[in-house]
């Protein structure tokens, strides 16, 4: 396995041939450059922010005819922080991202992982790799053929069960 940062890890979606794919399976993330973010959604109740190098790589990727999806494994009723992600989640859409919402209690958790990792054109799994503060401390990735297909067959079942966001209504 390989640790890439941020930087690295971009320059490998960018080199996407056809998909990328993204599982998400924690309730709560503390990333610090969302902190403040989150902090007026929550006051509010409204998100007027956008992330631009997100936003903008995802669009750059798409463009190029890539299929980007992510997939959002939740537990309901929802924590602060998964509101605030279905709030956010028209500025992915927007980019190119296609999202899925998956209740936890609706797949037998031996279906899934515990870790968020991408899958990139079935070939290669970057690990989220998060620091001891919850912040992003870079991928692990990796192209090991038995890890890869595994990762592949939970996408398939993941993405075949989950439900577009826009038809998501989740249970408060």
């Amino acid at each position: 396995m390989q640790l890439l940062d941020i930087r690295e890890f971009n320059d490998l979606l960018r080199n996407c041939k056809y998909r990328a794919f993204h599982l998400e399976t924690q309730d709560e993330y503390a990333v610090d450059s969302e902190a403040d973010d989150l902090a007026e959604y929550l006051k509010t109740g409204t998100f007027d922010e956008t992330w631009s190098s997100w936003e903008n790589l995802i669009k750059e990727v798409t463009d190029k005819g890539i299929v980007v999806q992510r997939a959002r494994v939740v537990s309901e009723p929802h924590t602060d922080y998964t509101r605030f992600l279905h709030a956010t989640t028209r500025i992915n859409i927007a980019s190119g991202e296609d999202v899925r919402w998956l209740p936890r209690s609706d797949i037998d958790p031996t279906q899934l992982t515990t870790d968020d990792w991408w899958t990139l054109d079935d070939e290669v799994v970057a690990f989220t790799a998060f620091r001891t503060d919850g912040n992003l401390g870079g991928l692990a990735v990796t192209t090991d053929p038995v890890i890869v297909q595994y990762c592949n067959s939970v996408r398939e079942v993941v993405w075949s069960v989950a439900t577009p966001h826009a038809e998501y209504f989740p249970k408060q």
